[in-house]
Formats: structure tokens, C-alpha cells, sequence
């Protein structure tokens, strides 16, 4: 058993930069009904303050396209479906974090294309023509949405440029080149605009030093830099539908936050926000490993201390309405999303809900505990187990010792494990269904609930001790409040004398 004594004071504030911002598929999907309403429960339930996604500039979107005036072909900038888009967001309260790109295929430079929609990767062919675009959107959202709102939304230029899909041969002086062109671009709209890149992907943090001493040494403006971070190790297996990997100790992805951190504070731009705009576990969105408990548990640790190093975190994705490798072929298919299809919450969701209703004061912090008070003095706290062994077993006890002076206290917890908000379960014990009917749907709605327990306990010599057992792969939240007992003002009543009790 495991013992945790907390102290009257606290020693820190708990900051919440897990929930600054969430990914999602390319921002075409957003006009999906679907889509919206997964992107509802997720701000509902806990309350993300952005959204980044791909494909701004996409064929789907259809902003950029040309037409034929007097014998010359001129640009023409459609922006029906992005207002659209962003008015659905912002309705929502919730902002974009814009990724400027893929490219345009009439201003393409080649016909590399990423994902089964086809998003072009390759330079402009006219960079002139690819920066009056960039200016004549970032004008447009400012004329719609006004410049104070505007001024808060983040552009970053690109996506894993370091990666050969990404972009072009992964040609760094053209990345270069194009993010130059890109910050120049959409400061020349307004100079308090926020530009960011490179985007990497992890395993090329010389991009980053790189990129910082370009934009010192070339004076091209950066205002905050972006990394992506996955801990899965190369495939053991890919199958015509599934990707199954290994992966790492969740610490690794805490020690590339901080490694980073570190790199930009002794860069000759030090001190910029720094943002991992894309993490997940696994990179592949048919890996069946999101849609399990496990998934939960293991980036349990990375929500509590994460902000250690980064100013924001953005999981990838809030839902499985998603098409980088097609569309989805079946109700659970290893999709990156918190919301599986027909709006079942999956354990991971209810991981981030449990940290949003989290207290701002930390009370306490260790590998497998989170204890906050919040501004009501009321308690909560997450704790987790994660196992990343096969088998049964490996419950572990945990006692916890609370600094509580009222004289009893009203306990709720709620659970996440292997029995319980475990729709893929569910499915798999229904024979895996592909396309579930309405009835084996609300059946899994009602499988993906958290388990609720509460109870009441008194208070000894100022403290409580609550006694746990945590599960395999469980994650808990438990809420302590104090109990304002109303009992004796209820003239007549006597438990007793209801039958069986």
C-alpha cells in the first residue's frame, strides 16, 4: 500500500495547459453534423479553448481558385466554407489554432499528396502568388471576425515539414523559405498576429535549433515555436485494417517536452511559448490502442505535469469523424478520436473531463496521483494505475490523508477501468459489430459511462483518510466536499420504519 499525506498548505497553482487547445481531422469535416456534435460534448464536458486541424487551404474548402478575365488567369479566393467552419467553432466558444496549409493544387509546385483526401505537399509554384493568398485570408478573417478576436488566434505555418510525406524531400531551407515568406505574409496583414512554426514531429530537434537561429539571424518574426510528441515505437505489425506498436514509458514523452524547453530558453530567442500542437500515443489513427483503458491511464501523467514545460498540449483527436486513412470501416477502428462514432465517449474522454474538474491550487503531485483544491475549498483529485503488462491482477491500495476540518464529508467517485466505461469492451463482446443498429448503439452509450460511487466519512482530529484500490489501468476522480446535513429539519422522518431497513 501506497500512503500520500497532504499538507495544509498548497504548493503550487495547477495549471491547466492540457486543455488550451485539441486536434482535429482536416477542417472539411467540420461541415459533417456529426463532427459538431462531438465537438459540443467535448467543449461541454472538458471545455478545450482551441482546435487545430489541417487542410485550411484544401480543394474541400475551396478557397483559393482561379479564373480567366481578358485572356489572363487571376486568383479568386472563395471563403464560403470557412466561415462556415469557424462560425461553428466560435459558436461553440471555441477558437481556431490555424495551420496554414496544405497547398493548393492550382498553386502546387508538384503532385505530392498525403492521406486518402489528398493534401498537396509540395512548395508553392509561385511564391508570390502563394503569399497575396495568405494576406487575403488573415484579411478576410480579420474584416468577419474583427481584429481582437483574430489577434488570439495562433498561425502556424505548416505541418511535420521534417517528414518526406509532410513535405517535399523534407527540404529544410525550403521550409525555410516558405515559412519566411508565410510570418512576412501574415504580419504585413497586422504585426501583433501570432506566427509559429516548424511543427516537427519528434527525432528532429535540430529543426528547431535550426529554425530559431534562421529567424534570429534572417529577423523573421516567430512568436512561439510547435513540436508534435507520439511514444509509440516503430509497427510490429500492420494488417489491411490495424497498426500495433509498442510503446514507450510515458516519461518519455515528459523528457522531449522538457528537452525542447530547453532548447528554445538557450536558443537566441529564448523564453518563446512553446507548443506540442499534435500528441497522442500512437501516430497511426487505426491503432486500436486509443480506443482502450490503457490509453487513458498512460497519458493520465502526461495531463498532470505536462505544463512543467509546455504552454500548451493538444491531443490528437477529439474525435473519430476523421479520413487520413479513408473512411472510418467500422464502429471501433483504432481511431485517434476521444468520441467514438455515434458519440461514445471513449475512456480517454473521461480522463480529460476528470482534469477539468480539477481545482486551480495543487495540493499534492506524485507519478500516480493529482490532488487540487478548488476555489469553493472543496477537494478533488485523480489517480491512476497505469499497467502496461498483459494479465489480470496488479490492483494496487492507495490511502490518502486530507487536511478536512469540517466534522464529516460527502465523498463521490467516479471510475474508469477495464469493467467499467469500456464501450470497446462492449463491442468486442458483441461480436464487433461494424455498423451497430440503434439498439447495440445505446447499449454502448450506457457501457461508457464511469462507474459512481459515494459515500460519507467523518473527520478525525482535522483529517480524513480515504482508502482506495485502484484497478488495472484504472483512473479515479474522487470529490470531497463537506456535508451541510439538513436531516433534523425533516419533522417525522424515520428511516426505520421502511421496510428492510
Amino acid at each position: 500500500m501506497s500512503k500520500i499525506v497532504v499538507s495544509e498548505n498548497s504548493q503550487a497553482a495547477f495549471k491547466k495547459n492540457w486543455k488550451f487547445c485539441v486536434g482535429t481531422g482536416r477542417l472539411g469535416l467540420a461541415l459533417q453534423k456529426e463532427y459538431l456534435e462531438h465537438l459540443k460534448m467535448a467543449k461541454d464536458a472538458i471545455g478545450f479553448e482551441y482546435i487545430r486541424g489541417h487542410g485550411l487551404l484544401h480543394a474541400d474548402i475551396g478557397i483559393y481558385r482561379e479564373m480567366e478575365v481578358d485572356g489572363e488567369i487571376r486568383p479568386f479566393y472563395n471563403f464560403t466554407y470557412i466561415d462556415r467552419i469557424f462560425d461553428s467553432f466560435l459558436e461553440l466558444g471555441i477558437r481556431p489554432f490555424i495551420e496554414i496549409g496544405f497547398m493548393p493544387e492550382l498553386l502546387a509546385s508538384g503532385d505530392q499528396t498525403i492521406f486518402d483526401w489528398k493534401g498537396n505537399v509540395t512548395p508553392p509554384k509561385d511564391y508570390e502568388k502563394w503569399s497575396d493568398l495568405v494576406k487575403a485570408a488573415v484579411s478576410h478573417f480579420i474584416e468577419r471576425y474583427g481584429l481582437d478576436e483574430v489577434l488570439k488566434w495562433p498561425f502556424e505555418i505548416w505541418n511535420e515539414p521534417n517528414l518526406v510525406n509532410f513535405w517535399k524531400d523534407a527540404d529544410k531551407q525550403e521550409y525555410f523559405t516558405l515559412y519566411k515568406i508565410t510570418a512576412n505574409a501574415v504580419k504585413s496583414v497586422h504585426p501583433g498576429l501570432q506566427v509559429g512554426g516548424p511543427a516537427i514531429c519528434g527525432g528532429a530537434d535540430e529543426w528547431i535549433v535550426e529554425f530559431l537561429e534562421f529567424c534570429h539571424q534572417e529577423k523573421v518574426p516567430v512568436d512561439f515555436v510547435s513540436r508534435h510528441a507520439y511514444t509509440s515505437r516503430q509497427p510490429n505489425k500492420v494488417t489491411f485494417d490495424y497498426y500495433y506498436q509498442e510503446l514507450d514509458e510515458n516519461t518519455k514523452m515528459l523528457g522531449e517536452f522538457e528537452t525542447v524547453r530547453g532548447l528554445i530558453d538557450e536558443s537566441p530567442i529564448p523564453n518563446l511559448p512553446f507548443h506540442i500542437t499534435e500528441y497522442n500515443t500512437s501516430y497511426s489513427p487505426t491503432n486500436p490502442v486509443h480506443d482502450t483503458v490503457l490509453n487513458a491511464a498512460y497519458l493520465a501523467r502526461i495531463l498532470s505535469e505536462g505544463a512543467d514545460f509546455a504552454d500548451s498540449f493538444s491531443y490528437w483527436t477529439f474525435s473519430d469523424v476523421f479520413e487520413e486513412a479513408g473512411v472510418p470501416k467500422a464502429q471501433f477502428h483504432g481511431g485517434f478520436g476521444l468520441i467514438a462514432l455515434n458519440g461514445i465517449p471513449k475512456p480517454t474522454f473521461h480522463l480529460f473531463s476528470f482534469f477539468h474538474q480539477l481545482g486551480e491550487e495543487q495540493l499534492y503531485r506524485d507519478e500516480n496521483c493529482l490532488i487540487t483544491r478548488r476555489k469553493d475549498g472543496t477537494i478533488a483529485l485523480v489517480a491512476w494505475n497505469l499497467v502496461m503488462a498483459k494479465g489480470a491482477g496488479f490492483e494496487k491500495e492507495v490511502e490518502i490523508e486530507l487536511p478536512i476540518s469540517e466534522d464529516s464529508v460527502f465523498i463521490k467517485r467516479q471510475t474508469v477501468d477495464e469493467d467499467h466505461a469500456n464501450p470497446w469492451r462492449t463491442w468486442q463482446e458483441m461480436g464487433r459489430p461494424r455498423f451497430p443498429d440503434r439498439s447495440a448503439v445505446e447499449t454502448l452509450r450506457q457501457t461508457a459511462q464511469p462507474l459512481v460511487r459515494t459515500s460519507r466519512v467523518k473527520s478525525k482530529n482535522g483529517k480524513v483518510t480515504l482508502n482506495a484500490v485502484l484497478t488495472k489501468n484504472e483512473v479515479t476522480l474522487i470529490e470531497i466536499s463537506p456535508v451541510k446535513d439538513e436531516t433534523d429539519t425533516y419533522i417525522g422522518l424515520d428511516d426505520s420504519l421502511i421496510t428492510s431497513y
